[in-house]
């Protein structure tokens, strides 16, 4: 187990984040974590780093404040806050996030202080949300088992067996088996991406059209100019990271308007502590018109009422049903694993998935088409009997997915 934390810890510190030397790196961790954040820090020391610098999170303080802090916190970023991300950010600083919570943390949390929060934090950390959806400094966001979370994944489950059975499907998940070839099989996994990434680049795409038993029936139009991306990427100033591990992904970002039909989630979400399940959307010119949940009503219109741009896509991403987390059958209830389970669509802020984007201001992504907003989630649509067609620009049909996986 020590053999497979600390390939972990490199995993995440010399490839997730490939550190630089003299670089700064920032940890979000939650106090349950403190053992392998410290991990990651000895290794971020060991690869020349500068200074690690941390912040704590911890679940049980999150409810309370959540439940019993003064209304007026939730319209408020303390500056303190503004600068420790903003200015980190801004000097190309090294962001790891560790996440790892109870999934209905905050179940039965107004959610309008939900929304008021998640509304303060965007306006306030602009710099950081925007450099990060532009790649403007290396960012990694990873997962390690804390009791209350391998409760829900394992449930009835003692707690150090479930805690065992969910450290075993991470590293199944992330490539780790003890042998100290972790790094070896990311390359050869990054290159059967950068493959069909390239197929998908190649064939210049106009709509994609999902089909699904669900009742799914949605047609994605993308803007002239698209560009497909895998899971790795390359800072602004040429540094490559891997902002997810795992990471089974190959993306891009929709045309604002040119969304329609009918969408079911295929798998639950857990967002802002509390479970939505059984959810669909129904779409018109890009915009969310009809939202419903079997579970989790109230959340969901939150998720989708932070700004305007919430009722707008920002990623289509492809994800075959045969895969290392799929094939697992866990149900993690955390998007960092379900959504590299399945095929899955984000509302919200769109990445500058467009030839040239990342040099360009939110200005000129909004005329080329993408969507802006101060949030960006993703939620699944994968099935096994999943169909995407796709159409040229020259009008030629191509089937993407079938059955669940890449017919290309």
């Amino acid at each position: 187990m020590k053999e497979k934390l600390r390939e972990y810890a490199r995993l995440l510190i010399r490839i997730g984040l490939n550190l630089q030397q003299g670089q700064r790196l920032v940890i979000s961790c939650p106090v349950d974590c403190a053992l392998f954040a410290r991990l990651c820090a000895q290794e971020a020391y060991d690869a020349g780093c500068s200074e690690v610098v941390m912040n704590w999170q911890d679940d049980a303080l999150a409810r309370m404040k959540y439940l019993q802090a003064d209304e007026s916190v939730f319209d408020q970023v303390p500056l303190w806050r503004r600068h420790f991300f903003n200015d980190y950010a801004l000097e190309g600083t090294a962001y790891l996030a560790i996440s790892a919570s109870d999934p209905e943390n905050l179940k039965g949390v107004d959610t309008q202080r939900l929304v008021r929060s998640q509304q303060a934090s965007g306006a306030a950390l602009k710099d950081f949300n925007r450099l990060q959806m532009s790649s403007g400094f290396p960012w990694c966001i990873a997962s390690v088992p804390i009791p209350s979370w391998a409760a829900a994944v394992f449930p009835g489950q003692p707690e150090q067996s479930a805690m065992e059975q969910l450290w075993n499907a991470i590293f199944k998940a992330v490539r780790i088996n003890g042998d100290g070839r972790a790094v070896e099989r990311w390359r050869q996994h990054l290159d059967t991406l950068h493959r069909r990434m390239d197929i998908l680049n190649s064939l210049n795409l106009q709509f994609l059209h999902y089909t699904n038993t669900l009742g799914t029936d949605l047609t994605v139009e993308l803007p002239e100019g698209h560009v497909w991306e895998a899971g790795d990427d390359r800072t602004q100033a040429g540094q490559p990271f891997i902002a997810n591990i795992p990471t089974e992904e190959i993306f891009t970002s929709p045309l604002r308007t040119g969304v329609n039909g009918v969408v079911y989630a295929s798998m639950p979400l857990a967002h802002d502590g509390n479970i939505i399940d059984g959810f669909s959307f129904t779409v018109k010119d890009g915009r969310i018109v009809d939202a419903r949940a079997r579970q989790g009503q109230e959340s969901l219109v939150a998720a989708i009422s932070v700004d305007e741009g919430a009722r707008y896509f920002g990623e289509v991403a492809l994800v075959p049903y045969d895969s290392p987390i799929s094939n697992q059958k866990i149900l993690f209830y955390n998007t960092l694993f379900d959504e590299n389970a399945a095929c899955h669509i984000a509302f919200g802020e769109a990445y500058p998935c467009l030839k040239g984007g990342r040099d360009m201001s939110k200005e000129e992504l909004k005329a080329r088409g993408l969507n802006d907003s101060i949030t960006h989630v993703d939620f699944m649509v994968g099935t096994a009997d999943l169909s995407i067609m796709g159409t040229t620009r020259d009008g030629r049909k191509i089937p993407i997915f079938l059955d669940g996986n890449f017919a290309i």
